[in-house]
């Protein structure tokens, strides 16, 4: 089978020591978790988890199977990028000078579609939403300039097809 990108969607309860048992799941396996990002869900008191791996379909579904297992876990979904709308968040802290010096950081922020969240006399802040590979570009444009703080989040994702969680909950 081939590799590719999965989305991991896990509804479960709010618990302390789920994430921990969780990411064992995927360290037994030497899977790399590429994004994780827990939030609250649509559902009251339901929190998603939104988990990213490059593996195969077959251990992908493996994975789904033992996370469905964990008690707090109601349910859990996987689908490609393809499945899904999804997108990622970051945010750059570049010298404030350069903002009026380097004609070409103007440039790169209206290219990227970026938004200038603060600027002060020491330092700027850019924040860019948007697919991997656009923070990538736009985080590989401002390297020569030099960053001095970079962070970004962990993929959100919604799928394209309806999501039965919660009909299923309320069958429960």
């Amino acid at each position: 089978m081939e590799k590719q990108w999965y989305t991991i969607s896990v509804y479960s309860e709010n618990h302390v020591g789920l994430l921990n048992r969780i990411s064992g799941i995927f360290l037994k396996r030497h899977i790399n978790i590429e994004s994780l990002n827990v939030s609250k869900s649509e559902i009251k008191g339901v929190s998603k988890f939104t988990i990213v791996v490059y593996t195969t379909e077959e251990w992908t579904r493996k994975i789904v199977g033992q996370i469905e297992k964990q008690i707090e876990v109601i349910k859990a979904f996987y689908h490609t990028d393809d499945e899904t709308i999804y997108q990622e968040s970051a945010l750059f802290k570049i010298a404030s000078h350069l903002l009026f010096d380097e004609r070409q950081i103007q440039n790169i922020i209206k290219e990227s579609n970026a938004q200038i969240v603060t600027v002060s006399r020491d330092f700027f802040a850019l924040a860019k939403t948007g697919r991997k590979h656009e923070i990538d570009e736009m985080h590989a444009a401002l390297e020569p300039y030099g960053i001095m703080q970079f962070v970004r989040s962990g993929r959100i994702a919604v799928s394209k097809a309806t999501m039965p969680i919660s009909e299923m909950l309320q069958e429960l």
